[in-house]
């Protein structure tokens, strides 16, 4: 299953418009990953286990600057770097990211 809006496609298990799923849905559940072996955002590394034809890779420290955070509220992309300072909440729309996330951050990204 995916959301589209504004040309970007978020694929998952039940994603909601603003790219929470099956498996992360609160309120603070509004960032979708593009995963860098596929270049398709999905909205959390469960998500592409289940429904990716292939293994997930990590996005190198070099690549911070690529465009791979999706913010569900507003739909503006995100350099890595962006996200990781963000300090939990968008920096262009200022809401609330789930500060949880950090802890799987090891799945996403080589820090």
């Amino acid at each position: 299953m995916s959301v589209s809006s504004n040309d970007v496609i978020v694929y998952g298990i039940d994603v909601d418009p603003e790219t929470r799923c099956e498996h992360w849905h609160s309120s603070l559940d509004i960032v979708a990953i593009k995963f860098k072996c596929c270049g398709e955002f999905y909205s959390c590394y469960e998500c592409h286990n289940a429904v990716a034809d292939h293994p997930a890779q990590q996005w190198l420290a070099e690549e911070f600057s690529c465009l791979a955070i999706l913010c569900g509220r507003c739909r503006s992309q995100l350099k890595i770097s962006e996200y990781l300072g963000s300090s939990a909440a968008c920096p262009r729309c200022s809401a609330a990211f789930n500060p949880g996330c950090a802890k799987h951050y090891d799945l996403y990204f080589r820090i």
